[in-house]
């Protein structure tokens, strides 16, 4: 695969997608199917099956997307605060963004579409057969359903690295520091608490204490190459691929999929609406991933009891 040309994290412009598409549609493309019954008989004969995720999936848990209209914290989009010029303009700014996006998360929980995959892949490695999820999502939800084989190729909000010495390691304090308690409320009007340097998370590593940042990918940064050395194995080797909740328009995991299909190998889009990507695969089922993806990932007649 070719996932090494486009390595790192951004928004496609329209041209630049018809650009990247041109590959693997035509204009008499037909529409992808819709025939539950056709996925299932293939699902039944996949022995390794890769699984994309984007927002879409745990939107339905209740985490904000911060994607389109009215995807704002405060005045500001993720794209104007997850970068590294927005933390080293304004760390303070950055970090309450984070910390509510934190705090959002321990009130929320996987829903059906994340229990579908992790039952899915509990059930199938009894039988030999691998399901492995390709997360875009840095919220958790999968590993707290219960998923195992999970690359979250933009890290996690529960991890921090340190500017300083580098070290990186989980981190689930709430509030992740003394002077964030409190803060970081997505109110339009509220003003930014200014926060000193000083008193934002800190290495707690013996004779550091250098200024932490979430450990997760920004827009403009290069994915974990050990990551994505994982991520393309796997696409490499399945002989089905399922993208469930992702817009097909952040790279490069927009990429993903398409390429997959471009091999011969059945792709299912379950999602709320058409993506850029939609016209690629072989099967799209419309609808919030809860409701379509639970029937589509049961137990099939034909597994082995």
């Amino acid at each position: 695969m070719i996932l090494r040309h486009f390595i790192c994290r951004a928004v496609v412009n329209t041209h630049l997608h018809v650009q990247l598409r041109q590959p693997w549609r035509s204009k008499d493309m037909a529409r992808p199917s819709s025939d539950l019954a056709a996925f299932r008989e293939i699902f039944s004969k996949a022995k390794s099956i890769a699984i994309l995720t984007g927002a879409g999936v745990s939107a339905e848990s209740g985490v904000p997307t911060f994607r389109g209209a009215g995807g704002y914290w405060r005045k500001w989009q993720a794209q104007d605060l997850a970068t590294p010029e927005a933390f080293s303009r304004n760390p303070s700014r950055v970090w309450e963004f984070y910390h509510y996006r934190r705090e959002v998360m321990l009130t929320k929980n996987p829903n059906p579409a994340h229990l579908a995959i992790s039952e899915c892949e509990e059930r199938l490695s009894k039988q030999g057969r691998k399901v492995t999820v390709i997360t875009q999502n840095i919220d958790e939800l999968h590993r707290r359903a219960g998923s195992k084989n999970i690359l979250e190729i933009h890290g996690s909000l529960f991890r921090t690295r340190c500017l300083s010495c580098g070290h990186e390691t989980s981190n689930y304090k709430s509030p992740i520091c003394t002077a964030l308690e409190g803060k970081g409320a997505p109110d339009p009007d509220k003003d930014d608490a200014r926060i000193p340097v000083e008193q934002l998370p800190r290495c707690e590593q013996i004779g550091c204490h250098g200024l932490l940042r979430p450990a997760v990918v920004w827009f403009g940064e290069t994915l974990d190459a050990d990551i994505l050395t994982q991520a393309e194995k796997v696409l490499d080797s399945c002989d089905l691929c399922l993208v469930v909740g992702t817009s097909s328009v952040v790279y490069p995991a927009a990429m993903f999929a398409p390429q997959v299909a471009g091999r011969g190998v059945p792709v299912a889009e379950f999602n709320m609406e058409d993506t850029p990507a939609t016209m690629c695969f072989k099967f799209h089922f419309h609808g919030p991933c809860g409701t379509t993806l639970p029937p589509a990932l049961a137990c099939h007649t034909a597994e082995e009891k």
